[in-house]
């Protein structure tokens, strides 16, 4: 094997085909849609080495206690969570970027924990970005629905309601000051006062109209670097408008722009700062032709060095480790 082999930078790819976070089922297909539509192939253009996981097989439900009110499926979605948190820790600690295909939401509660507490061990914060239309920052206090899907950032953060859900494993919640909602057009009344209670940074699509989404990325991208930190960035579909991604189901008019979308990922791979990529909600049941998923691994390709012209830009962390 040549030097140039051994040194390539190294991607995870671990599939997670959880759909019960939801409430509409067809988000166990994301992994293979994004697998089909060409995410290996196009990272290793970009050179990288790429190892493919597969996905995680369905875990045994663990039922170790009484699930909270208002938390539907909270054993299965549990069982999910532990198994991935502890495969995240282990991607993170193999020294891999790793991308967690999904799959619902909800699991995020264990790719960002496991990643989470990697970093830590690491003495570097983590930072997560939450490219979504909702806030999902619901608990099983404030939601309306009792969609676990919609409670992964607030569980993140530490807010309790779900505090056996990792049962003996390690929580490692981050501050509510490193998560930045990004893209956010539709939150609960109870779930909005939660987050203006916890000063959780917001850039709504308004903000992004007004300043444009160069200048608030910039902010994102400061801020992290300020402090050394890393980025973990979380990416639902519905992020994007219906009429880019219509393959999710929980579509919400008036968001991101295809142009948009990737001059955030171009924006994020030219600072090197992010170190694992959640991308959920992908549902190919609604998609039109793999439209969709297409999409979503353009935007990838742009987040890992992907340009139509090349441009002189800050030389990118990702491809010299830590």
């Amino acid at each position: 094997m040549s030097d140039a082999a051994v040194n390539k930078p190294r991607i995870a790819l671990l599939g997670v085909p959880i759909e019960i976070g939801a409430s509409q089922a067809g988000t166990l297909m994301g992994p293979a849609a994004l697998r089909t539509a060409g995410i290996a192939r196009l990272l290793e253009e970009l050179e990288f080495t790429v190892e493919d996981h597969g996905d995680l097989a369905r875990p045994n439900v663990v039922a170790d206690g009484p699930a909270p009110a208002n938390a539907k499926y909270y054993d299965e979605v549990k069982s999910w969570v532990r198994v991935l948190s502890e495969q995240a820790f282990a991607i993170a600690s193999s020294g891999a970027i790793p991308i967690f295909m999904g799959g619902d939401h909800s699991l995020s509660m264990g790719s960002v924990n496991g990643v989470a507490r990697y970093w830590q061990q690491m003495n570097r914060p983590l930072f997560v970005m939450w490219l979504d239309a909702h806030a999902d920052y619901n608990t099983p206090a404030t939601t309306l629905t009792g969609n676990m899907h919609g409670m992964s950032a607030a569980f993140l953060c530490g807010e309790p309601g779900l505090d056996q859900l990792l049962g003996n494993q390690v929580r490692a919640s981050i501050t509510p000051d490193h998560l930045d909602l990004f893209g956010i057009r539709s939150i609960d009344p109870l779930e909005k006062k939660l987050v203006h209670e916890r000063r959780i940074a917001i850039a709504d699509m308004r903000a992004i109209d007004e300043h444009g989404v160069a200048v608030l990325i910039r902010r994102v991208i400061e801020r992290v670097k300020a402090k050394n930190g890393v980025l973990h960035l979380s990416f639902d579909v519905d992020f994007l408008d219906p009429g880019v991604a219509p393959g999710v189901g929980t579509t919400v008019p008036g968001g991101a722009t295809y142009r948009e979308a990737h001059l955030i990922m171009e924006l994020l791979h030219d600072s090197g700062i992010v170190r694992s990529v959640d991308i959920v909600e992908l549902n190919p049941f609604l998609d039109e032709r793999g439209r969709t998923a297409r999409a979503m691994v353009e935007l990838l390709g742009s987040l890992f060095g992907l340009q139509i012209t090349d441009r002189r830009t800050p030389t990118n962390a990702m491809l010299q480790g830590r």
